[in-house]
């Protein structure tokens, strides 16, 4: 690999455009600005121009949308542009509250140390040697940064394992990782190139590559003695441009990211609720009567439940799945059935795959109009494997492609009676090294587009929903669901850990993974309640699954096990009030998750939280742990082994001598301390701490509880 190397810097500190600028040896440049008082940018352009002259994830103004076509790179508008000044000693820029050395002279390399200007404390620094490197056999850039032991390491989207990344190499590469290992499985769905880090001495910064290109992050696993102590970051084919920004503690990088990429968006109340999806019931070929069968059944059992998604079952033959058809023998009459559902209080979510099988009734149609993933310069689709068929990726950079689904959206779906599209099966993952996407006006190779679709899947799906909400008058309805996407995504979307495998290991580190995302900036997070995939959960397991779920953002239980059969609250009856009394908490709980999700859009604060988010003070949090914070007040302790019926809970330290309570019988335990708790099979560990002020709903007596139950009391600890 080949060092970047400088000609020359460039400063013009003090104005409202300051930055700087390092001319390259090889031609191009390395520039850096800053966006903010606590936040840069460094771009690397190399000669004649950017690889990806243009990114769908950038959008700073609170309300305003990325062109569909995309932000040109090279922009900087919409950020505040702080004024500088220059670094007392050597040659660098600051701020109050970040500032930046660099070094190398003519023929030395590039390097940039980032420091607090007050203390000289230090966020990050680029390796000594070859901090920035390419490869011009493959494409490949390098970005090398000094890494201590003691650093954790933290984000890059839905990773597995340990919350502490400390040690691993790891892909950002969008994958439909069914049955993936949830300890160890790497990459799985999402493609989310930030990173971030508690430094040695407690700073926090975060660092986002914006790049659609596949990328890797050894976090310390390498090792080169010429280069002590370092982390890469590998950027296949792509630009590097990076933006660097920093904190006192997590909650500081993590709003500036989430605000950077266009914040969150604030869903329809309803979808707080519990929802269920049953691919075995609609998979049957009986689908329509078992999923009658299954509304009486939630009123049988008393379960509250507010809405229910469609598996692709709906539109099936066989085992293969055919988007935007319905099969007319396991569904006579869907109008009828949508109905019934709708009058039982549930809103319906419909799973939405964006490649056609060949065989596919309109297949012949878009692939005459261009609408696929097409070879380079041949004008023909792309064909691969895809549902035990072979079938061709419909290219949402295209303008038929993307009118053609919203118009199948609308006609097949939105006007049958379903009220939300969830996209599904959308990471892209197309082998052919020819593939490109049409890029809205300029072409895009597929290895630089792969994640843009389901990005793009995702926006169509919800502007075409938004315009139905807005010609029948049901604002509630604007929502949907993606499984995979980059940054962006959350502007449009609600998302999960994808096909988890039914087992105590998943239900423990699915626990991690919704945490990981959360940090990331994914607030609108869950898992598929008691497995997706793989065996059918004994009592035991399938209730601690449903604890364990019932206060995440997302509370839905999906399931494709063999022989049809499906996770339902109801399928072990020696638990079934149990799981009821989980999903009724839930309930009772709105009110305050209501709140928290009102944060998420407005203060861009993850939902749910490591127990270090609240704490960063608290040393102990730091450690790997099952517990997680809802919002502010809440500490959530599930039970994720086997046979426990007792729980070891650490309680952070709390100001003035402050206690927790345990949020059932307000008994008081002391914070900063590890405590036994009990944990029978029947209840979930929780506990508010000092002076929270929780808002509960009362569910009306007699009925399925709704989210439009009013507050009936605060609960003051």
């Amino acid at each position: 690999m080949k060092p970047v190397e400088t000609r020359a810097w460039q400063a013009q500190p003090g104005g409202a455009d300051a930055d700087a600028v390092a001319a390259l040896a090889a031609g191009g440049q390395l520039r850096l600005v800053f966006l903010s008082p606590t936040m840069a940018r460094v771009s690397w352009q190399a000669t004649p121009a950017y690889k990806e002259p243009r990114t769908w994830a950038i959008a700073p103004v609170a309300g305003e949308d990325v062109p569909w076509h995309g932000r040109e790179r090279s922009s900087l508008a919409g950020f505040e542009r702080p004024a500088l000044s220059p670094l007392a000693q050597g040659h660098g820029l600051q701020t109050e509250q970040l500032a930046v050395q660099w070094r190398g002279g003519p023929g030395e390399p590039v390097r940039l140390t980032w420091t607090e200007p007050a203390t000289g404390r230090v966020f990050q620094s680029d390796r000594v040697t070859s901090a920035y490197l390419s490869e011009q056999r493959t494409g490949l850039v390098r970005h090398c940064v000094v890494r201590s032991p003691s650093e954790h390491y933290y984000g890059l989207g839905d990773k597995t394992g340990p919350l502490n990344l400390h040690g691993r190499r790891l892909r950002c590469l969008g994958q439909d990782s069914i049955g993936y290992d949830p300890e160890r499985g790497d990459p799985l769905y999402k493609h989310w190139p930030f990173l971030l880090t508690r430094t040695v001495e407690g700073l926090w910064v975060g660092i986002y590559y914006d790049t659609l290109s596949a990328c890797t992050f050894d976090l310390g696993c390498e090792h080169d003695n010429y280069h002590g102590l370092f982390r890469t970051t590998e950027i296949d084919d792509g630009d590097l441009d990076y933006y660097l920004m920093v904190g006192a503690d997590p909650a500081q990088v993590i709003a500036q990211f989430v605000q950077l990429v266009g914040g969150t968006l604030l869903p329809p109340r309803w979808t707080l609720g519990f929802a269920q999806t049953a691919m075995g019931l609609a998979d049957s070929p009986r689908a329509q009567v078992l999923l009658e069968s299954f509304i009486d059944e939630c009123q049988q059992h008393q379960v509250p439940i507010s809405a229910f998604h469609y598996g692709s079952g709906y539109s099936s033959r066989g085992k293969q799945r055919y988007v935007f058809t319905w099969n007319h023998d396991k569904f006579p009459d869907p109008e009828r059935v949508n109905a019934k559902f709708h009058a039982a209080g549930m809103k319906l979510v419909a799973n939405l795959k964006p490649c056609l099988l060949d065989d596919h009734p309109a297949y012949a149609d878009l692939a005459r109009q261009g609408a696929f993933i097409e070879h380079e310069g041949t004008g023909q689709a792309v064909v691969e494997p895809y549902w035990d068929g072979q079938g061709s990726h419909l290219d949402f950079t295209r303008e038929q492609a993307i009118r053609w689904w919203q118009s199948q959206l609308q006609a097949q779906i939105l006007q049958r009676g379903i009220d939300v599209g969830w996209n599904d099966n959308n990471e892209y993952a197309i082998q052919a090294e020819d593939a490109f996407s049409a890029g809205l006006g300029q072409t895009l190779p597929m290895h630089r587009s792969r994640p843009l679709h389901g990005l793009l899947m995702t926006r169509a799906t919800f502007e075409s929903q938004q315009a139905h909400a807005r010609a029948t008058g049901q604002d509630d309805l604007v929502f949907t669901i993606t499984r995979a996407g980059p940054p962006g995504l959350q502007r449009y979307a609600q998302t999960w850990s994808g096909d988890n495998t039914t087992s105590w290991a998943s239900l423990k580190w699915n626990i991690r993974t919704g945490l990981q995302m959360s940090l990331s900036g994914m607030f609108n997070i869950g898992h598929d309640v008691g497995g997706f995939f793989g065996p059918v959960p004994d009592a035991e397991l399938f209730l601690r699954w449903v604890q364990a779920c019932s206060l995440n953002p997302r509370m839905v239980m999906n399931s494709w096990k063999e022989g049809h059969v499906s996770n339902l609250p109801w399928m072990h009856p020696q638990v079934t009030e149990a799981v009821t009394q989980a999903i009724r908490l839930r309930y009772r709980l709105l009110p305050y998750l209501w709140q928290c999700f009102e944060a998420a859009s407005q203060q861009h604060r993850p939902i749910i939280r490591p127990t270090f988010f609240n704490f960063p003070d608290d040393l102990q949090c730091l450690e790997d742990a099952d517990d997680f914070m809802l919002g502010d007040d809440l500490l959530v302790a599930p039970v994720v082994a086997p046979g426990d019926r007792q729980r070891r809970v650490y309680l952070p330290q709390l100001p003035g001598g402050a206690s927790w309570f345990d949020f059932y019988t307000r008994a008081p335990l002391a914070a900063g301390t590890h405590h036994w708790v009990d944990a029978p099979l029947n209840h979930l560990p929780l506990f508010a701490r000092s002076g929270a002020r929780i808002p509960v709903a009362k569910p009306q007596a007699g009925a399925l509880p709704q989210f439009n139950d009013p507050v009936s009391e605060h609960l003051v600890f």
